[in-house]
């Protein structure tokens, strides 16, 4: 894949003028007058029919494993040849894409409040709970109905999220459990209607360490849950960011994802750690495309020294290395979505490593990209500072830069 399809270009531009006509007018209200972001997504989503597709793909879903557990299931003879059917996945991939790209021109914020909720949340139930589950809890996910949390990260465990893991569930006689502990730095925590709680089992005579690791699936309002104010932070402020609170929060067994003790929220994470670090490579690509537009256009607006910015060397410099970036973060995303269309997901290695470089450059870039601007870059009146601010986050959450190295380089020094 070495260029965006016409259908593709044709969806591209649709949500890009829906971003220019709807974000872009509200960007200052998004991000410093407290108004969440949902309605406007949602409104997004409605437009491009986003939510008939989310619902048209859980039931058919729903469907097959229905039929699957009834022993019921007769798979389909497809006339669909591999190349139409990874024409499809690579189509669908590319699809979901767009949006986040375009989304990030103006709004990195939104994208991540978007992706944990429709992601992350409806994601770990889809993937680990029953059918019953996934019917209860997340069609209004995947619609953004709801809003969705998904809380690992405590006040003193962030890179270590399991080693320092002090949240706990304790099984009661009646066959549910009671849940305790703080959750810190959660995406919609303030907001969100159905939270994934991940704690610790209290097992007597079992290191903690080595304690299993379960989810819980928790509605807004139940006693003994507090979701906090939103955070004051240094940038993607149309992302509400809080705190969560159990204290004795009582919960039945078909809270429990999975319904069973068997199923680790471990190796979960680390399926959702894979997927959030591939997507920062589209955040980096939509930050890094605006940064240079906005450099491109101030370069040949600004005039010092009686002629244009742009036609100083040092500035050009700037400029040509920000391009190389665009076009090595486009490549990326590009590779991603051919490996999805061949029904392939990407190590969680190769995982890492396109959320180091991309992480990096979006800052780097951005940087770059304030320092075209000299002093007026500093100022919130000119959009980059922004951008300069949001592209932090992306070297911070999902996994710092230093835990992408450690997964990098381990998984090289165990090939043989």
């Amino acid at each position: 894949m070495i260029d965006w399809s016409e259908p593709q270009r044709m969806m591209r531009d649709a949500v890009r003028s829906f971003v220019e006509a709807e974000i872009a007018p509200k960007v200052e209200e998004l991000e410093h007058g407290d108004t969440p972001p949902y309605d406007v997504l949602r409104k997004m989503i409605k437009t491009f029919g986003i939510d008939v597709m989310a619902r048209a793909q859980f039931e058919k879903a729903i469907s097959k494993e229905k039929a699957i557990a009834a022993g019921e299931y007769e798979p389909k003879t497809s006339s669909k040849t591999d190349e139409d059917k990874e024409m499809m996945r690579g189509e669908e991939t590319a699809m979901s894409l767009i949006p986040i790209i375009e989304l990030c021109k103006y709004c990195p914020g939104m994208v991540t409040a978007m992706g944990v909720s429709m992601g992350l949340t409806a994601g770990a139930i889809m993937s680990k709970g029953t059918i019953a589950q996934k019917e209860r809890w997340a069609p209004e996910l995947l619609t953004l109905e709801k809003v969705g949390a998904w809380a690992i990260t405590e006040p003193n465990s962030g890179s270590d999220a399991f080693g320092s893991m002090k949240a706990s569930c304790k099984r009661t006689d009646d066959g549910g459990y009671v849940l305790n502990g703080n959750k810190t730095f959660i995406t919609n925590g303030p907001y969100a209607d159905t939270i994934v709680f991940i704690c610790k089992l209290d097992e007597p005579g079992v290191e903690p360490k080595q304690r299993k690791v379960l989810s819980f699936i928790l509605d807004t309002g139940m006693p003994g849950l507090e979701q906090s104010k939103p955070f004051r932070k240094m940038g993607i402020h149309s992302s509400p960011t809080g705190e969560l609170f159990l204290q004795d929060v009582k919960v039945g067994p078909e809270r429990l994802l999975g319904e069973t003790e068997e199923v680790s929220a471990r190796s979960g994470a680390k399926d959702t750690f894979s997927s959030e670090r591939s997507g920062v490579a589209a955040m980096a690509l939509g930050i890094v495309e605006r940064c240079l537009a906005l450099s491109i256009q101030y370069s040949k607006e600004r005039v010092q020294f009686g002629q244009p910015i742009g036609q100083f060397q040092l500035i050009q410099a700037k400029l040509a290395a920000m391009e190389i970036a665009r076009m090595n973060l486009q490549n990326m995303v590009f590779r991603y979505i051919e490996l999805s269309g061949k029904g392939q997901k990407p190590t969680l290695a190769e995982a890492s490593a396109m959320k180091l470089y991309a992480a990096k450059t979006a800052v780097d870039v951005a940087l770059e990209a304030v320092q075209i601007h000299g002093g007026n870059g500093y100022m919130a009146e000119y959009h980059v500072e922004q951008l300069a601010r949001d592209a932090k986050i992306l070297q911070i959450y999902g996994g710092t830069d230093e835990i992408q190295i450690t997964h990098i380089a381990k998984d090289l020094l165990s090939r043989d």
